[in-house]
């Protein structure tokens, strides 16, 4: 639903089945070193219990740069070298895309380990979520593509959005002391996506592909 929502938004020049699905498939794939990683780093944490400096650390400093970082370069060194990469709006397609395939699998597994009463629940703020910190990602990598210049430091923005919005997330989900602020991070989630409605709009307006005023006999 949601990687066809997005596919749908490119208004001007819709992608090509095969890169798309190969982006979501790149998704997929890199959820096993993600996952690897993170049973690497979150023993070292320690017990987050009551203790918002290890939630802190956990989220920010384990969970967040290891799945985005996995996702960006899955980004920048997949779909940002295709020649199907050929407007701004692509990156935030792409990095939907990837984002989606790595939350499907993560999901499985979150299931596997919790439970299936976990599916519903990560469906309305996991997912959401991901689709969250994938659309600046993209943005930037729009950005990026086109923006030779500039492309180090845009894709590294987008990277530490990303990594500043999951790492968020996470805290306000992971923390245990109340309720209310796991709630806060589920409705800051839809407050974001509203937002980044405008990031769509404005890479839709940087197409080449956009008809221009004269061609459309205005």
């Amino acid at each position: 639903m949601v990687c066809w929502a997005v596919y749908r938004a490119d208004q001007y020049e819709k992608e090509s089945v095969a890169p798309v699905v190969a982006c979501y498939i790149l998704g997929v794939v890199m959820t096993f070193p993600a996952i690897t990683l993170e049973k690497l780093f979150i023993p070292l944490v320690g017990d987050i219990e009551k203790d918002p400096v290890l939630t802190g650390l956990l989220a920010f400093g384990a969970i967040a740069p290891v799945e985005e970082i996995i996702k960006w370069l899955a980004l920048i060194l997949g779909a940002m070298i295709w020649r199907f990469f050929n407007e701004p709006f692509d990156g935030i397609v792409y990095s939907v895309m990837i984002s989606m395939g790595f939350a499907s699998v993560e999901n499985f597994y979150y299931i596997d380990v919790f439970g299936p009463e976990t599916a519903l629940l990560r469906a309305f703020t996991a997912i959401p979520a991901h689709l969250a910190f994938a659309i600046p990602m993209g943005y930037y990598a729009g950005l990026a593509k086109f923006d030779p210049s500039s492309r180090i430091h845009l894709m590294m923005r987008g990277l530490l959005v990303a990594i500043l919005l999951h790492g968020a997330y996470d805290f306000l989900v992971l923390q245990n002391w109340t309720k209310w602020l796991s709630t806060l991070g589920a409705i800051a989630v839809y407050l974001c996506l509203y937002y980044f409605g405008a990031l769509f709009r404005e890479h839709l307006q940087r197409s080449p592909f956009r008809p221009r005023e004269s061609e459309a006999g205005i």
